[in-house]
């Protein structure tokens, strides 16, 4: 195979360390990411059994900026559909055929039909009410913590901005709001212990539709382990939420976008219960989990960089541009996998149908060849060519909302705190998924 020429060369320690979750535990491995595109922009990586995880067939890692670009705008070369956009393989072909279900794991036409639905219910008065809300939300939540001295930026503030702007987004009811939190642990922090049987939601403040889906509510095994997170068993809980609140929205329609999405028509047709549940996992899971990690990310960021810190304290008007730079510096998102659809070539390497290809965005942001001086923090850099929203027909849909949740919540830390300076060591998440943090204590 081509990719055995690659392994030759390679260290196997910078595969292993850009494959092994327990390696972001210290920090994403970008020393091992340069040294493995100075072998060439794609790289075979084997996937042997870790932490409990079986072992897979391997991977083509992309790390140039120009062939991520081209594998995430051919999706008639570089599927998503056929094996999902997860590096391991789905248990099952029931499992697989699950997946398949969902937009992120669509191709064009099916994949524009649903986004054409959603982009129909994300109307200008709809966006204008959710922005008052981001704004209105962070000021509070940085409010709250100001005559403090100290906290914990992961769990006492940057936590509930996503969830209560989710919230507005789903016409999920206020009280149901901590269910958004725990789906989302469950599915993003599989691969963490902390997080993988998250249920920090207490039913009983609830409303009887989550203590309905909870009671669906996977058990963990003996070893403390969930199912599956990606299985519609794994996530019952959330699916049956979801069904209830369609059905809850069609009979009494608010002003939110799920009620929106759901009287929206595309080309004739409409979002069925089923589309609708998986579209409502899309947004509680990724539209929550990257918020909750890109923003702390950005956080720890300024504070290892002082200087441009104090900068954005001078000039706030920066901070438009300095939000796009720590999203390139801080991908919340650090890989998406496709499976080539026919033999083809990549990056002077020969992929065959069937493989599977992962992007790394986390690579792709600090190609050399695009990004001068990459691993420099550029608060002014412009332009700024990053993909950590993605390109091409996946392109982020939500990328907007997350940006202006940034500017708010960033712009509230420099207004009413300051400086923020460690006050004991971040944790971060084991993910080779999402870089995330889950905890980050500060003073100020």
């Amino acid at each position: 195979m081509a990719g055995m020429a690659t392994i030759a060369v390679a260290d196997p320690a910078d595969l292993l360390a850009l494959y092994d979750s327990a390696t972001y535990r210290t920090g994403a491995p970008h020393e091992a990411i340069d040294r493995l595109r100075a072998i060439g922009p794609v790289v075979w990586v084997p996937e042997p059994a870790l932490h409990g995880w079986p072992a897979g067939t391997g991977y083509w890692a992309v790390l140039g900026h120009r062939e991520t670009k081209e594998v995430l705008r051919s999706p008639e070369r570089f599927s998503s559909y056929l094996g999902g956009t997860q590096l391991r393989d789905p248990a099952t072909d029931a499992d697989l055929a699950f997946v398949r279900q969902m937009m992120l794991n669509q191709d064009p036409p099916d994949h524009s039909r649903l986004r054409g639905l959603l982009s129909k219910a994300f109307i200008p008065r709809a966006i204008a009410a959710i922005e008052a809300e981001i704004s209105q939300r962070a000021h509070s939540l940085v409010a709250g913590v100001a005559d403090r001295g100290a906290c914990d930026l992961v769990a006492d503030v940057v936590g509930d901005l996503p969830v209560a702007v989710l919230a507005a987004v789903l016409g999920v009811p206020e009280e149901d709001r901590g269910l958004l939190y725990d789906w989302s642990n469950r599915v993003i922090g599989y691969q963490d212990l902390d997080y993988a049987a998250s249920s920090a939601f207490d039913p009983e403040s609830g409303t009887d539709m989550a203590r309905a889906a909870l009671a669906q509510r996977p058990a963990p095994g003996p070893d403390g382990g969930m199912p599956d997170p990606r299985t519609r068993e794994g996530l019952a809980d959330l699916y049956a939420y979801a069904h209830a609140l369609a059905e809850y929205r069609r009979v009494e329609p608010g002003g939110d976008i799920v009620s929106l999405l759901l009287r929206a028509d595309y080309e004739g047709t409409t979002l069925s219960s089923e589309e609708f549940e998986t579209l409502f996992f899309l947004f509680a899971v990724a539209g929550n989990e990257t918020l909750r990690n890109g923003i702390p990310g950005a956080v720890l960021t300024l504070i290892e960089h002082p200087e441009s810190y104090e900068r954005l304290l001078r000039e706030p008007d920066l901070l438009p541009t300095a939000v796009e730079e720590l999203l390139r510096f801080w991908p919340p998102v650090m890989h998406f996998r496709r499976t080539a659809t026919v033999d083809t070539e990549l990056g002077g390497r020969a992929i065959g149908a069937g493989d599977k290809v992962a992007v790394y965005h986390l690579a792709a942001n600090r190609d050399p060849t695009v990004f001068d001086d990459p691993h420099r923090l550029d608060i002014t850099r412009s332009p700024n060519d990053h993909v950590s929203f993605g390109f091409g027909p996946h392109f982020c849909l939500g990328a907007h909302l997350a940006r202006q949740q940034m500017r708010s919540l960033l712009g509230e830390i420099f207004a009413q705190l300051g400086q923020v300076e460690l006050d004991g060591e971040p944790e971060r998440l084991q993910s080779n998924f999402q870089q995330g943090l889950k905890s980050l204590p500060v003073r100020w």
